[in-house]
């Protein structure tokens, strides 16, 4: 078995553990694997070990290395994404988890209206009250949620966050409640075309600790394919 195969039966693993320490049925939690910066000879090694969605950060890369993996993955968009790039993930992706802002829900509606098609989308939401990362402020999320609800090329699947770092996953757990909280909230209103089914968080060093609190797409990248070596 190679070493990536080894590292996502390894992963497999240690969420099965922490689902039946929970109470938790694991088919409910998916393994998004980040191959942002990964070669497509990678992602297809993968896939033949079993890994069926992938999650890319940034749009240029994607692009241009989309095309070349032909194993029929899953692509899962959960990076920064700017209104003007939104064309070049339409009809490709499954899934936006970055929607943090109401211009941008527009704009994905706009481009897959052009394709007569739909696309499930997250909200992005800045637990953290970080100046240095993307999402929709906690407070206004109900009013997010009802200006997007509408749009009826977009299909509101849940709630997405990227808590403030940290290297023990146990101070990263009250931002991961947080998020299911909200989502519980949300919830409750019942709105038409609004579904509050997934949660995404949790990354290579706080994934247990993620599930442990309810998430239900956990994006992994490191633990999968390595470390990222840095330019020099």
């Amino acid at each position: 078995m190679n070493k990536i195969a080894t590292n996502i039966a390894q992963i497999h693993e240690r969420i099965d553990m922490v689902c039946q320490k929970v109470g938790r049925n694991s088919s409910q939690v998916n393994l998004i694997a980040v191959s942002k910066v990964k070669p497509a000879k990678q992602i297809e090694t993968a896939f033949h070990a079993g890994q069926k969605l992938f999650g890319e950060s940034y749009v240029q890369e994607f692009r241009d290395k989309e095309p070349l993996v032909k194993a029929p993955v899953e692509w899962h968009f959960i990076g920064g994404l700017q209104s003007n790039k939104v064309k070049y993930l339409r009809g490709k992706v499954t899934m936006i988890h970055s929607v943090d802002r109401l211009s941008l829900a527009k704009e994905i509606d706009r481009q897959w209206e052009k394709i007569d098609g739909s696309v499930d989308i997250l909200l992005q939401i800045n637990v953290g009250d970080e100046a240095s990362k993307s999402g929709c402020d906690p407070q206004d999320l109900e009013s997010l949620v009802r200006s997007v609800a509408p749009l009826p090329h977009l299909r509101i699947k849940g709630l997405m966050c990227l808590p403030p770092h940290s290297d023990d996953p146990e101070q990263v757990r009250p931002f991961f409640k947080q998020l299911r909280e909200l989502s519980e909230q949300i919830g409750r209103l019942q709105l038409p075309g609004v579904e509050m089914i997934e949660l995404s968080m949790g990354m290579s060093g706080d994934f247990e600790v993620a599930v442990e609190e309810g998430a239900t797409l956990v994006r992994v990248g490191t633990a999968i394919f390595g470390a990222r070596v840095k330019k020099a």
